[in-house]
Parts: C-alpha cells; sequence; structure tokens
C-alpha cells in the first residue's frame, strides 16, 4: 500500500495528473463475479455448454485454474476440464472434457483462491447450479438472404468510403439515388443500369437507375429486412449473455446466441465449427469490435453461414479483420484498414475508410 501511494505521488509530481493510479479504495476492492453463463438455476442447458465466469476486475491468471474453477455433478463428483482466463483477465471459461449428462444437475464453483490484479481475493466463493437439458446446442438453420445475397454492402440511405478502399461483390443503395454512393467516383454503363469503379470488383447500383435496376434494388432491400427479422425472432436460445456482453478471447461454438446488450469483441474470438454450421448472433444493442481484432475461424468454419443481428450500430475497428454478414437495424460502421470477409447488410448506411470487404463463398 505504501508503495502504490508513493508510485502515484511520483507520478503527480511529475505530470500533475494521477496518470495509472486508481483510488486506493477501488484497488482494495474484492473483486467479484459480476455475471455467470449458464446462469444460476438455467434449465435445458445444452449438452456441449461452455462454463463462464465473468469478473468485476480483472483478474490475475495463475490464480484462474482447475483448482479454484471447478465443476461437480451428482453426489459432488469431480468433472474433468480445462479453465481458462482471456486476454482481459475479466473472463474465466471451464471448458468440459466431454458432453454433460442429460437432466443432470451440476454445481460450479469460484473459490476465494481467484485474486485480482493487486491480490485481492474474491470477495466470497461463488457457487452457482444449472439443470441439463436432452440435447446438445446444435446448428440453427441458416438465415436465407434472398436477393440480399446478391450485394456485398447493401443499405437504404447511404454508402460511403475515403481512402483506398477495395471491394468485391456489388454495391447497392435503395431507396437513396446514386448520389448517395460517394468515394467511388463510379463510371455509368451506357445502359444506365449499374455503374462500375476503380474501387470495386463488381457493380455498384441505386434507385435511381435504368430499369430493372429499381425494381430489383426494391426486393433485394426487402429481403435484407426479411433476414433482419428471421434472425431477430428466431426462438430458443442456447447461450443467453454469454460473458454480460464481453466475448473477448471466447471460442463460440456454433448454436444460437441471444443478448439484451450490446456485445464488444475486444480481443480475438475464435468461432470453433464445421463447414455447414451455423452461429446467430442476437445482439440488443450495438456491435462493437476493437482495433486490430480477428475473429478468427476454425475447424472449418465458413462466414457466409455467421449470422450478426444488430439492432444498433456494428462498429468495426482499425485494422480488425470480421468475419460473416451483419444483418444491422441502423449503420455499419468500417474503421481505417478494417476487413471483412462476408456481407454488410445495413437498414440506414454503411461507411468505408481504406477497407478490403469481400463476398463469402457460396
Amino acid at each position: 500500500m505504501k508503495n502504490f501511494i508513493k508510485a502515484c505521488f511520483i507520478a503527480v509530481l511529475f505530470t500533475g495528473f494521477m496518470v495509472g493510479c486508481a483510488s486506493p479504495v477501488n484497488n482494495l476492492t474484492a473483486p467479484t463475479v459480476g455475471s455467470a453463463s449458464p446462469e444460476d438455476a438455467a434449465t435445458g442447458v445444452p449438452l456441449n455448454s461452455l462454463i463462464i465466469a465473468t469478473f468485476s476486475k480483472e483478474m490475475t491468471a495463475a490464480t484462474i485454474n482447475a483448482t479454484t474453477f471447478t465443476l461437480t455433478g451428482p453426489s459432488a463428483t469431480a468433472i474433468a476440464g480445462t479453465v481458462t482466463l482471456n486476454d482481459l483477465g475479466t473472463t474465466a471459461t471451464f471448458s468440459p472434457a466431454g458432453t454433460f449428462a442429460g437432466n443432470t444437475v451440476y454445481t460450479a464453483t469460484i473459490t476465494t483462491g481467484a485474486q485480482d490484479m493487486l491480490a485481492n481475493p474474491l470477495a466470497a466463493s461463488f457457487v452457482w447450479s444449472f439443470t441439463t437439458g436432452t440435447t446438445s446446442a446444435v446448428s440453427p438453420a441458416s438465415v436465407a438472404l434472398g436477393t440480399a445475397g446478391n450485394f456485398v454492402i447493401l443499405a437504404k440511405s447511404a454508402v460511403s468510403t475515403t481512402g483506398t478502399t477495395a471491394i468485391t461483390g456489388n454495391i447497392g443503395v435503395s431507396p437513396a439515388a446514386q448520389s448517395f454512393l460517394t468515394g467511388f467516383s463510379e463510371t455509368l454503363d451506357s445502359t444506365n443500369v449499374f455503374a462500375t469503379s476503380s474501387l470495386v470488383t463488381g457493380n455498384l447500383y441505386a434507385a435511381d437507375m435504368a430499369v430493372p435496376t429499381p425494381s430489383n434494388l426494391t426486393r433485394a432491400v426487402s429481403d435484407m429486412e426479411i433476414a433482419y427479422t428471421d434472425a431477430e425472432e428466431r426462438v430458443t436460445p442456447d447461450f443467453v449473455n454469454m460473458g454480460a456482453g464481453n466475448v473477448s478471447g471466447l471460442t463460440l461454438i456454433p448454436g444460437l446466441y441471444k443478448w439484451g446488450s450490446g456485445v464488444l469483441i475486444a480481443t480475438d474470438v475464435t468461432l470453433s465449427g464445421g463447414a455447414n454450421d451455423v452461429w446467430i448472433f442476437q445482439i440488443a444493442e450495438d456491435l462493437t469490435v476493437s482495433n486490430g481484432v480477428m475473429v478468427t475461424l476454425s475447424g472449418g468454419a465458413r462466414p457466409e453461414n455467421i449470422f450478426w443481428q444488430v439492432a444498433g450500430q456494428a462498429s468495426l475497428g482499425t485494422t480488425s479483420n470480421f468475419k460473416g454478414i451483419i444483418l444491422c437495424k441502423t449503420q455499419i460502421v468500417m474503421r481505417t484498414g478494417a476487413v471483412m470477409n462476408g456481407r454488410a447488410l445495413a437498414q440506414t448506411a454503411v461507411t468505408l475508410d481504406a477497407n478490403a470487404v469481400t463476398k463469402p463463398a457460396l
């Protein structure tokens, strides 16, 4: 404690600010478990679930292990598994060595041996129980894009770009006119049905171009909205509020995920599954991908089978590398240098800044 105060005094002396010095009271506050997945008393839990706990403070990795984070089954039988802590130090995951038994109560415990970065132990052991169902989480049915799948970027109000953007696939905007395609220096084809740009390997379409473009775009936008509603209204999620909205550093298996909040991806996240597996992420607020973060696919997972239904804004940070199809109720913003293998389908605008966007294989 004396060393902490001394360090803060020196920081103030040389900078005039409390740089890097949190309140001593805050640093003495014991960490707690803010949320857990599955939730306490949850029923019907998939047999292949991961057990996840999110802490109120950054934890010391060496103290988050198979001794401090345990899982037991009937008669307090220990369940074998692997414990990991994400890069932010705030989310611990217990990955069982096998699948759970059906209709069985399991109890997870995190002991006071778990400590934060200042060696403050957990305020009290955190214990919660859940009951499994009879089936594993499996891929939901894919979301049909209809004619919206003819576009790598589709928006209703505008698509804009700055910098050296490279788009592979078609771009569409409707009911907005061609004037709302900005930064592409596009050239109308002689038929006036579409335009071309040196930034786009594909065509650009707008609602005021020649027939049949207006009606084609009206249908595509309608199909985009239908796809959004389909993804939003899928019921019986396999995972609810995982990581309290922070999935940074996690590995996500196929299934239907639901959050009543926004979702943050602050460090690399992995989607692990086969070539035919499907992920649907229902996000009630914003999707935020931090700078430099990568969405990694393993096991043969493919971006065309990943659907991010976002009720708020989707923001992909500088130089991030994103996979999947974003179905966004509002705006999709790609920061400088962000890369996307998927589709950006927005019910307002898509904003680009020196990005590479590539349509997924069909």
